[in-house]
């Protein structure tokens, strides 16, 4: 009984020690739901903010696209009103940041995966047409493929079946969730068709992390930074480069620009939901439980992003592509009951 009663007063200490955090010690609570990370999310974010005010809720969600990195360090630099509700990533958390929200009293974190993107490879519609392979791609952007330093200049050093025109590649920056997912999904998958170099992940990983990971600084990957509009800008005004966002970013502009295809599959909705096309990844949500209750309408707000993220919902139509049918009702009962992370589940 006396451990039960011990138990009840460190949580209503640790919630009264949130709830003056988020009022600035002033006894009161900040207002806005405090929204930061992934530029891919944001504007899903920013439509589920809109019409979340707009339906009569008592907050104004107050976005800030970071990109997923940034926004992991600010979501875990602590609990109170100094710091973010939620977190857009455009892949899912790391272990090592979920360590360093646990190390500034971040303790409580719900994950909810509020859908499905590609990452879109593409090209201005004006120039020439071209289909590659996640190899071709490595081959073209790594800064060391396979061992061997890249002294490609051209699409055609890659293979004679590509164009002879210069390779310049407009991608997003180290910090971007849609960068850690190119890597997964199309530059390490490149890098294994060499067997000697997929051996290194078991006998020098970092190496074999440095040869399939880093891209070449020597201009022919330009970081566009976290605005994924201006590589669709920089497209239209280089038709010979090859841009790398997210899928929605496409969906918006193919009136200027369309999508090339990978491995044969181009980049589609109907794809990309299936998991056929390889450039295929989940984007996700990440709230403070210790903030609910504490700032107004923040798990109202994560209930309204999940049915917005349904198959007929209006996130759809913005782009979003949605979660099978299992894991929408899945993040139903998530955004419902807030599980936590236990951390044993992240990479």
């Amino acid at each position: 009984m006396f451990k039960k009663i011990a138990l009840l007063a460190v949580t209503t200490l640790a919630l009264a020690a949130c709830q003056d955090e988020a009022s600035g010690g002033q006894g009161g609570t900040r207002s806005e739901i405090r929204i930061v990370g992934s530029s891919t999310v944001f504007p899903f974010a920013k439509a589920v903010s809109e019409q979340f005010s707009a339906g009569g809720a008592n907050t104004s969600p107050i976005l800030e696209s970071t990109g997923t990195g940034g926004g992991m360090k600010l979501f875990c630099a602590g609990v109170g009103a100094s710091t973010p509700d939620v977190a857009n990533a455009s892949r899912r958390m790391k272990a090592s940041e979920f360590d360093m929200c646990k190390e500034n009293g971040v303790t409580d974190i719900v994950e909810i995966q509020v859908g499905i993107d590609g990452i879109a490879v593409a090209q201005a519609n004006e120039g020439p047409a071209i289909k590659l392979t996640p190899t071709q791609i490595y081959k073209a952007i790594a800064e060391r493929p396979f061992g061997k330093k890249n002294e490609a200049k051209n699409w055609s050093d890659i293979d004679p079946s590509l164009p002879k025109i210069a390779i310049s590649v407009y991608g997003p920056p180290s910090t971007s969730g849609t960068r850690d997912a190119l890597t997964e999904l199309i530059m390490e998958v490149g890098c294994k068709t060499d067997a000697t170099t997929k051996a290194l992940k078991d006998s020098n990983e970092d190496e074999y992390n440095a040869i399939c990971h880093d891209v070449r600084a020597d201009g022919a990957y330009i970081d566009a930074g976290e605005n994924d509009n201006l590589i669709v800008q920089k497209l239209k005004a280089n038709p010979n480069s090859v841009g790398i966002f997210g899928y929605s970013f496409l969906e918006e502009n193919t009136d200027s620009v369309r999508g090339i295809s990978i491995s044969g599959i181009q980049p589609a909705y109907d794809a990309i939901a299936s998991g056929e096309y390889p450039g295929a990844r989940p984007l996700y949500i990440y709230a403070k439980k210790q903030h609910v209750g504490v700032i107004p309408g923040l798990q109202e707000y994560l209930a309204a992003f999940v049915k917005a993220g349904g198959k007929d919902g209006y996130l759809v139509k913005a782009g979003l592509i949605a979660s099978p049918d299992d894991i929408r009702t899945k993040m139903e009962a998530t955004a419902k009951d807030l599980p936590t992370l236990k951390g044993t589940e992240l990479k």
